[in-house]
């Protein structure tokens, strides 16, 4: 009795953080296409990739993509992970747009506070 409900804190647990982790892609999604670039990057990148891409060229690049409200995310893999204290989550799927599918890919990682670790969205 006591491994299920062992099992069962686990798994509330890791499902806990991919729907959190799926909440805070799509907060995120949801600036990047209605043109709120520049809050997505001040609040949802880690401040190492705010380091490798500046925020000018972060804005241009998802400018570039032509998104508009047409864009949907569906993610097919939502990977969830902790190891030494240190959260992790991997999403990998399609950003649906009228016209056009662009493949995305979001990493966040951090402690407390899961900050963006890699972006990849490609048409």
């Amino acid at each position: 009795m006591l491994a299920v409900v062992g099992i069962l804190v686990l798994v509330n647990v890791v499902g806990n953080a991919t729907s959190k982790a799926r909440s805070l892609a799509d907060e995120f999604t949801n600036l990047v296409v209605s043109g709120q670039t520049e809050q997505a990057y001040d609040n949802y990148l880690s401040q190492p990739l705010k380091d490798e891409l500046d925020k000018q060229s972060f804005v241009d690049g998802i400018a570039s993509l032509e998104l508009d409200s047409s864009c949907k995310p569906n993610y097919n893999s939502v990977n969830v992970n902790s190891e030494n204290g240190n959260n992790k989550a991997d999403l990998a799927g399609k950003l649906q747009c009228d016209g056009k599918t662009i493949d995305l890919q979001y990493i966040f990682e951090g402690t407390n506070e899961l900050k963006m670790s890699s972006i990849r969205l490609r048409p």
